[in-house]
């Protein structure tokens, strides 16, 4: 019998796909993230051929050692930087991910956090419920016309190209960018300025938005340094992953006016959010859920199931890492 252990549960579609390849499935009962000794034990119990992981488990080489029959990590997500990938390749373990699962909703979203921070929607919202209106003010919630303004991107692979396209087509802005690797495509399409440094992109832009994976270079990419550069009424939006920005020098350029507000999607030190952030009124939080429809949460098991699939059949699974 071929087993495969899932870490959480995901969508039906996609533990129904596995049961019809014949795969005896086990789901964590547990509904929260398992703590690394939790999936060891989980793992020992039985002899698994696949594991189905998410981001939240950090898969290393004790997680490794708890599935030695495992040919494959099949993560549930775009992002892997939750899996050892070079302990990985030596034991000869299958890493994939989702790509592209939901990357247009992150895009979207992207925008939902810039829009509710330039239209001042959440400090409205909550001054409304609150019982303050009491008519139309003209001095109040005055917010940041887009139109005109300078984004800058920060990665432009899919979801940073995208936010670049709304961006032009959307709201008539002008769009620089940094990567490692420059865009030309980006250019020719939406007129993307090029800049040879992040410096250069957090000095001109109006609104920041970054899009990078979460690897050694990147982690704190946005430090106090880099945050002191920006001006004083731009936004930064993170829908990427948390350790990029050092959130405790983030809540200082905030509270001490450095920049003029932040949307964040994701966090340092996950699910906890550093002290003082929830306290500022200029900053727009949501729990991680930029990728968050019921089309990209269908299409992330579809893509799960078929990467296990594929690889316990002997072949290279489409996503792999």
């Amino acid at each position: 019998m071929v087993r495969v252990f899932v870490t959480r549960k995901i969508p039906d579609n996609g533990i129904e796909m596995l049961k019809r390849a014949g795969f005896e499935v086990d789901v964590s009962p547990k509904n929260r993230p398992l703590s690394k000794q939790e999936l060891v034990r989980a793992l020992r119990r039985k002899p698994y051929d696949a594991v189905l992981s998410l981001l939240t488990d950090q898969i290393d080489a004790v997680v490794f050692d708890a599935a030695p029959r495992a040919k494959i990590f099949a993560n549930y997500a775009i992002g892997f930087n939750n899996i050892d990938i070079t302990e990985a390749k030596k034991r000869g373990i299958f890493i994939t991910n989702t790509p592209g699962g939901g990357a247009d909703r992150v895009a979207e979203h992207t925008w939902g956090l810039i829009l509710a921070l330039t239209c001042k929607i959440a400090e409205s919202d909550q001054f409304m419920r609150k019982g303050k209106y009491k008519g139309w003010d003209p001095m109040i919630f005055h917010g940041t016309k887009l139109s005109g303004k300078t984004l800058g991107i920060i990665g432009t692979g899919r979801i940073g190209a995208d936010v670049a396209r709304r961006a032009l087509h959307g709201f008539e802005m002008k769009v620089i960018y940094y990567d490692i690797i420059r865009n030309e495509k980006l250019e020719q399409e939406f007129g993307a300025a090029f800049k040879p440094t992040v410096e250069e992109v957090l000095r001109e832009a109006d609104i920041v938005s970054i899009h990078v994976p979460l690897t050694k270079e990147t982690t704190h990419l946005i430090n106090s340094e880099r945050l002191a550069l920006m001006k004083p009424t731009a936004f930064l939006i993170n829908t990427a992953r948390g350790p990029v920005i050092d959130e405790a020098a983030l809540v200082f350029a905030l509270q001490s006016g450095e920049i003029a507000g932040a949307g964040l999607d994701v966090f340092e030190n996950e699910p906890k959010i550093a002290k003082g952030l929830v306290k500022i009124t200029n900053v727009v939080l949501t729990p991680h859920i930029a990728s968050a429809t019921k089309e990209a949460r269908l299409d992330m098991a579809r893509m799960a199931a078929e990467n296990i699939i594929v690889a316990l059949e002997g072949k290279t699974p489409p996503n792999k890492i």
